[in-house]
């Protein structure tokens, strides 16, 4: 009883010193991985780099304590971590105070989800993404994830657009025109370190050894370089007055979010008479108001957009004017004999207006900064309502999402390793390191496939592994922060696309095509519309939940119903498929399926067709063996159908009956209707006991043609 609240508990059985040195350098491997990793996914995620290390403070050890498996490495993922930007970006600037406030509250709804889904022993509830659905999902994400970090790679900075591809189509316009090569070389030998690495020794920390050069060839080369200048400094008129456009047009954009902000609030206080819903007067206009504000809104950020993408494309060049002083020229404006710094200088500009007297000119390669020192304070995340509810289906497809994902790595470890894993306690375990790791500051976290396989690999015996991988991030987040602030964005963005390349799996689609066409066909479906609504994720899950969903009602209203005749093993087969003769007067109907409401009188439908298609048929035989639940819509249509066929002076019979379905009928009185007499253990049986009195007199019988006649009586044989 004790383990099943504390499974850990079990880990301390026949434990040595031998196995806790094992599971200490496991641990440590894996933190060597993850330090990294988790800086990156960070990013991606829209929050700060040094949130990936909160993310991986606590959620390591609090997901091994109360989970199930002994290996699984729990932390920032890229998918988990690329829907949690998705989800948020609609409410809250990425990077802002907001974003982060709801990335927190994000996590301890997952955590929420999770842990009482797995507390209900409700694991099952995953299944309602199919395999085909994530397949087309994670492919998707994939591209998407490894795409995002091209400005990063490139050195470029834009504006989003509404959709993913655009934005991509703007990084390349852009990189075209001023790709800062420094930072390409960083990406791409980050790249080749640990592709090569890995190639040559799998074991060796190559994450770990492609941020140590990229960070120390940071350091030794200057690769940061800012610089905070006076818009004075800028030696062009026209320049200094679009960065004061760009300004107003930023602060109007606040103003009039504020504003709408109030509309929207006052709309909210309107009492209105209980039971009237029409929509009154004041309503009218505020709504209207609201309406023109968002109108504004978006024209003001059309302009801050064409006037950021303006100055950010423009190149400067530092020309030392006296002794003390500097001033920024247009580098194509300078001549040939002025001399410079030998830098090119951009302006860099995000969301927020841009204090004139400290511009951030840039004439380097962009860093991941200072980090705050110490851990994170321990807080119960903040909730607001309003936002709650429209994070909560985020949250849900988060949830099945990441744990469908760490269950898969989970279930894949203990097939190698023996081990037994329990999904609803490993629900308990996720849902709970979300939870406390919301209390820490973290955004949703999961299981990682790559450092579950490195955890795996290092010969982990225990969850004390990822107890150490936590302690060894707390070490770094007290002491080792300064280290970090040099770590190339570009190193960091080549360790996300490193990563993701894993999740790539084209074999998915040609499997799911295999299986079914129909699986295949949603699993591409899937692909498409996650790549074109992107970043909008969950379109493309909603989209393939739905067609799965419509696929399943499809078949379960036209379940497989086939016409069995003899085969030449023997043996009765599907005889449209076979090609095969039927018999004149029986016929074998096989129903492959439950026989409930949707589908209730797709039977009664079919036997009408064999009636129709053989005026001599004398009996019908119901091959029931396939039928493995019974409704009273079902129950009804069967009593129909047996009224329907006695009634056109043909006999039924019903063989392979299963025992809850004669239960049922009894219950009904249907078995009565039926007959005792006319329920057989199979189709072989039937055909013993009604062949001769379904061919007494006919033709058939004189000349011995019936392609049933031949057939093995044996009641012996199965139906395959």
């Amino acid at each position: 009883m004790i383990s099943r609240f504390f499974p850990f508990i079990l880990w301390f059985k026949n434990y040595t010193g031998n196995t806790f040195k094992i599971d200490f350098i496991a641990g440590l491997t894996v933190a060597l991985v993850l330090i990294p990793q988790s800086m990156a996914y960070a990013q991606l995620a829209g929050l700060p780099a040094y949130y990936g290390l909160y993310a991986a403070f606590l959620p390591p050890m609090v997901a091994a304590l109360f989970g199930s498996s002994r290996q699984l490495a729990t932390g920032p993922v890229a998918v988990v971590s690329l829907m949690t930007a998705a989800s948020l970006e609609p409410l809250a600037t990425a990077g802002s105070n907001e974003f982060i406030a709801y990335a927190i509250m994000l996590a301890f709804t997952v955590g929420m989800f999770q842990f009482l889904l797995g507390v209900l022993r409700l694991g099952l509830v995953v299944n309602i993404l199919s395999h085909p659905v994530v397949n087309g999902f994670t492919n998707a994400a994939a591209i998407i994830i490894a795409s995002s970090q091209f400005s990063k790679l490139f050195g470029v900075y834009v504006d989003k657009a509404p959709h993913h591809y655009q934005t991509i189509l703007r990084v390349c316009k852009s990189a075209m025109l001023y790709t800062h090569w420094p930072t390409l070389f960083i990406g791409v030998l980050a790249i080749l370190i640990m592709s090569g690495l890995k190639r040559l020794n799998p074991k060796i920390p190559n994450v770990l050894v492609a941020v140590v050069v990229t960070t120390l060839l940071s350091i030794i080369f200057k690769f940061e370089n800012n610089m905070a200048i006076n818009i004075k400094d800028i030696n062009c008129p026209e320049i200094q007055m679009e960065i004061i456009n760009f300004n107003k047009a930023v602060l109007n954009i606040n103003e009039l979010g504020t504003t709408r902000s109030e509309l929207n609030n006052s709309l909210n206080l309107i009492d209105k008479p209980v039971g009237h819903s029409s929509v009154s007067a004041e309503e009218y206009n505020i709504m209207h108001e609201i309406a023109l504000t968002g109108v504004e809104i978006d024209q003001q950020k059309h302009n801050s957009h064409i006037l950021r993408k303006k100055l950010r494309e423009i190149h400067f060049c530092r020309v030392k004017t006296s002794d003390k002083e500097y001033a920024f020229f247009v580098k194509s404006d300078l001549k040939n004999d002025i001399e410079t710094d030998g830098k090119v200088w951009r302006i860099k500009l995000g969301n927020k207006p841009v204090n004139t007297e400290k511009i951030k000119m840039t004439g380097g390669g962009a860093v991941v900064g200072k980090i705050p020192e110490g851990l994170p304070s321990l807080t119960i995340p903040k909730f607001n309502i309003s936002v709650f509810l429209q994070l909560f289906p985020f949250a849900v497809i988060i949830s099945l999402l990441g744990f469908m994902e760490a269950i898969a790595i989970a279930k894949a470890m203990a097939a190698k390793t023996g081990q037994k894993l329990d999904p609803n306690q490993e629900l308990i375990g996720q849902g709970l390191a979300n939870i406390l790791g919301s209390i820490g500051r973290s955004y949703p976290v999961s299981g990682s496939f790559s450092r579950s396989a490195v955890n795996l690999q290092a010969g982990a015996v225990s969850g004390v592994s990822s107890v150490v991988t936590s302690m060894i991030v707390i070490i770094t987040l007290l002491f080792l922060t300064p280290l970090l602030y040099h770590l190339p964005q570009a190193a960091l963005a080549a360790v996300i696309m490193i990563a993701v390349i894993g999740l790539v799996n084209v074999t998915g689609f040609i499997h799911a095509w295999k299986a079914k066409r129909s699986d295949g066909l949603i699993s591409v479906i899937t692909f498409a519309c996650t790549l074109f609504y992107a970043p909008h994720l969950h379109y493309g899950i909603m989209v393939g939940v739905a067609l799965t969903m419509l696929v399943f009602m499809y078949k379960s209203m036209r379940p497989r119903v086939v016409r069995l005749s003899k085969a030449e093993d023997d043996y009765l087969r599907c005889a449209s498929r076979r090609g095969l003769k039927e018999c004149d007067h029986i016929s074998i109907i096989r129903f492959d399926g439950p026989l409930i409401f949707t589908n209730a009188t797709y039977l009664e439908d079919k036997v009408l067709e064999v009636i129709a298609d053989k005026p001599d048929l004398k009996h019908i035989i119901i091959e029931a063996g396939g039928i493995n639940d019974l409704d009273a819509s079902g129950e009804d249509a069967l009593a129909i159908l047996i009224d329907t066929v006695r009634s056109s002076n043909h006999e039924i019979s019903f063989s392979g009956v299963k025992e809850e379905i004669i239960r049922v009928m009894e219950r009904t009185h249907l078995l009565g209707k039926i007959g005792e007499e006319n329920i057989y253990p199979n189709e072989y049986s039937a055909l013993a006991n009604i062949y001769d009195k379904a061919h007494e007199g006919t033709k058939t019988e004189k000349d011995g043609m019936c392609p049933l006649r031949l057939c093995m009586l044996d009641e012996r044989k199965l139906i395959f």
